[in-house]
């Protein structure tokens, strides 16, 4: 699966030129392979945390929930085609999915249980749509190569937790929310994501030296809280996995909660360094 989407960007990233061109005034649209990816993922997500919630006795409003993160999740891509600022294109997906969400739920269940099933529908458009369309962001205005470098430091911060975790954990992070997690594992994200985030910096030209390492150990912090934000949902609704459908991870939303919230960072950082 990693091979299959590193695979996508990289030949994204060739048909709209960001491989070959040194600017990126020439490309009208950018990202379209990137955006079919983060629709697909997010909107499977979507229906992953519908079941979640089911576990709880709550609906989330399907189709209109699942469109509305579709929709704001791509809505850094939709402006290149539509003649519409991104901010007038986020307002009026939400005010349109909002106003969805309310109406299936009249047609399907009348006035019961109006604000559970509509507040765990918006919460799944905000949590999946709003933090998920980051991914298009830092791709669009900053680059493939500052995607790619996010993707890989926060899942590298992943796997320098569960190694550093199994080899030395003692010392409980969050034992409520997620046992296994400890502060010895986080030392490893952080030390992890420092030396990836290094190499692909200067690697690619994306930034100099101390600026790279403090992005890597934020980003691990910031990946790790992201995960546990995901393990709370689960725990919640007394699931161990999202899902079944990823060998070796669980569901989809196991693979994407890190970066949820790593991204959202990863654009201001660049905001701010660039």
């Amino acid at each position: 699966m990693t091979v299959a989407c590193t695979g996508i960007v990289i030949v994204d990233g060739w048909l709209d030129g960001s491989l070959t061109s040194a600017t990126t005034d020439d490309r009208s649209v950018q990202a379209t392979l990137v955006a079919l990816l983060v629709a697909a993922a997010l909107g499977l997500g979507c229906v992953e945390l519908s079941r979640l919630a089911a576990g709880k006795g709550l609906t989330v409003l399907n189709p209109a929930s699942a469109l509305g993160v579709i929709l704001l999740a791509t809505s850094w891509y939709w402006p290149q085609i539509v003649p519409l600022d991104r901010g007038s294109w986020i307002l009026g997906v939400m005010v349109l999915a909002l106003l969805g969400v309310f109406l299936q739920h009249y047609l399907r269940f009348g006035t019961n249980d109006v604000l559970n099933n509509c507040g765990i529908s918006c919460f799944a458009m905000i949590y999946l749509g709003l933090l998920g369309s980051f991914v298009l962001a830092v791709r669009i205005e900053f680059g493939l190569w500052e995607m790619f470098t996010v993707i890989c430091v926060v899942k590298a911060s992943d796997i320098g937790a569960y190694t550093f975790g199994r080899i030395f954990g003692k010392h409980k992070l969050a034992p409520r929310v997620s046992p296994g997690k400890t502060w010895e594992g986080m030392a490893g994200a952080m030390v992890a994501a420092m030396v990836l985030s290094f190499a692909f910096a200067r690697g690619f030209g994306i930034m100099s030296a101390w600026p790279a390492l403090v992005f890597g150990a934020c980003l691990a912090v910031v990946g790790q809280f992201s995960d546990l934000v995901e393990s709370m949902l689960k725990r919640d609704a007394g699931r161990k996995d999202s899902a079944k459908c990823v060998p070796g991870f669980g569901g989809i939303l196991d693979v994407i909660d890190s970066p949820l919230f790593a991204t959202p960072f990863a654009y201001v950082f660049f905001k701010l360094v660039a």
